[in-house]
């Protein structure tokens, strides 16, 4: 695995970089708490996936200030924000744009014209994603992967950098549709907001029902989050760890030799490898936001339930005996501690 130094890379040069991540990083968290009352691993999960380059989902009850978190990072980033209401009538071009015959007032002549939908940003809130079929759902599968959408066989490429902070309300509530497994795996967390403490609410309603109102500045650019992912990646991770994080997917799978009974019992599908990418990323970008510059076990571990909860696909089985992923994964984790390589 490569390491700062290993990579030929001037060493202050380096170090302001490194600075500047651990300044940009504690101004957003600061802003974002005049905000938003408690949650703090779902505004780590948040902010690790922007640092990422990935995508998240966040899943929660109506109410739990799930849009409100998403619109409050979008502005301490400064970075184009749109936001598309997922709703049963939706349709994919309301998203991706569409083409539209209009008429050349000098020549005349008609021709088609791209129509750029809400997809064309830098941050992109889908709200309640869960909302709408599963074929609308589906038109953000090539954005979220390749970041760029195709009208018409055209190729349109998105702003960088791109992310989809989606939110989706739990699946048990009427009007929502599952979402298709390969657009949840497209997601590198599925960050879940429960109900906030007695205290925690009592600040709630200090904020909301008296005369406060925070201002939210942009602490960074465009420019400067893309370096930041690059700064993240050359975080290093020991070959132990990363195996361990290889092996510890490897048992998600019902069908590998590695797997313990009760995943074999329990579930369908398992864990990609992109899951292993996502939690190695994942970690690299708690560690450098910690003032670290090598990936922990404990960092590990505590970013896998988020990558894996949404990749891990349980049986009927586990639905009879009102077993949850989160359930199971807490298991796996347990049933698979460290070597003392690790």
């Amino acid at each position: 695995m490569a390491t700062f130094t290993d990579l030929n890379v001037d060493a202050a040069e380096l170090q302001q970089r490194i600075e500047r991540f651990h300044k940009v990083h504690e101004s957003i968290v600061q802003q974002v708490r005049e905000v938003i009352v408690g949650q703090d691993e779902v505004l780590d999960q948040a902010l690790i996936s922007l640092f990422v380059g990935g995508h998240c989902l966040l899943t929660g009850m109506p109410g739990t200030a799930k849009t409100l978190m998403v619109r409050t990072i979008a502005d301490a980033l400064g970075l184009e924000f749109r936001r598309i209401q997922f709703t049963p009538d939706l349709m994919p071009s309301d998203i991706t744009g569409t083409d539209i015959i209009e008429e050349d007032l000098a020549t005349g002549h008609r021709k088609w014209t791209f129509v750029r939908g809400p997809i064309f940003g830098n941050i992109l809130l889908a709200d309640e994603i869960n909302r709408t079929p599963p074929k609308t759902q589906a038109a953000l599968l090539e954005a979220m992967q390749e970041r760029a959408c195709t009208v018409r066989g055209h190729v349109y490429p998105l702003p960088a950098p791109f992310f989809v902070l989606a939110t989706q309300n739990p699946i048990e509530l009427e009007g929502t549709y599952p979402l298709p497994e390969a657009q949840l795996d497209r997601f590198l967390f599925n960050a879940v907001l429960d109900y906030l403490d007695p205290e925690e609410e009592f600040k709630v309603l200090n904020l909301t029902t008296t005369t406060h109102s925070a201002n939210v500045k942009p602490v960074t650019s465009a420019e400067e989050l893309l370096d930041f992912q690059q700064l993240v990646r050359m975080v290093p991770i020991a070959d132990s760890l990363a195996r361990y994080v290889i092996r510890l997917v490897r048992a998600t799978r019902p069908k590998s030799e590695d797997a313990p009974d009760f995943v074999k019992k329990y579930v369908d599908y398992g864990g990609s490898i992109r899951a292993a990418q996502f939690i190695v990323l994942a970690a690299k970008a708690k560690a450098l936001s910690r003032k670290r510059y090598h990936v922990t076990y404990e960092d590990i571990v505590s970013l896998s339930i988020p990558v894996l909860r949404h990749r891990v696909l349980l049986n009927f089985h586990a639905e009879s005996e009102r077993i949850d992923t989160d359930d199971i994964l807490k298991r796996l984790l347990a049933h698979m501690p460290p070597s003392r390589e690790e």
